[in-house]
């Protein structure tokens, strides 16, 4: 398998429902995961993207939080039917979706 251009790291945090940050997984991480583990299989992606989940990235008020890597992009609120805009317009066109970024003020 050659080295991937870009990884995705989907946070998968789950914490007590009582935990006043919350948690991606009560947010719906999990349907993020499945969706981008769908379509780097429908897509084949897996010879030029890695994707893998996480534990928290640290930015539980904007989650589910996604992590694009190398560049360093955070994104959140992202939902199941955010995941292909990311593959089409991050990963494969390079174009960062700004509409989904955490705002610079937390993640420069």
């Amino acid at each position: 398998m050659p080295k991937p251009t870009k990884h995705v790291f989907v946070c998968t945090q789950s914490r007590p429902a009582d935990n006043p940050k919350g948690s991606c997984n009560d947010r719906g991480s999990d349907a993020v995961v499945g969706e981008f583990f769908e379509q780097f299989q429908k897509k084949n992606l897996w010879q030029n993207f890695a994707f893998t989940t996480s534990g928290c990235l640290g930015y539980c008020q904007f989650g589910p939080t996604v992590l694009v890597y190398p560049d360093g992009v955070m994104y959140g609120g992202v939902t199941k039917e955010d995941v292909a805009t990311i593959i089409d317009e991050h990963l494969i066109k390079g174009n960062p979706v700004e509409k989904l970024r955490v705002p610079a003020e937390f993640w420069g």
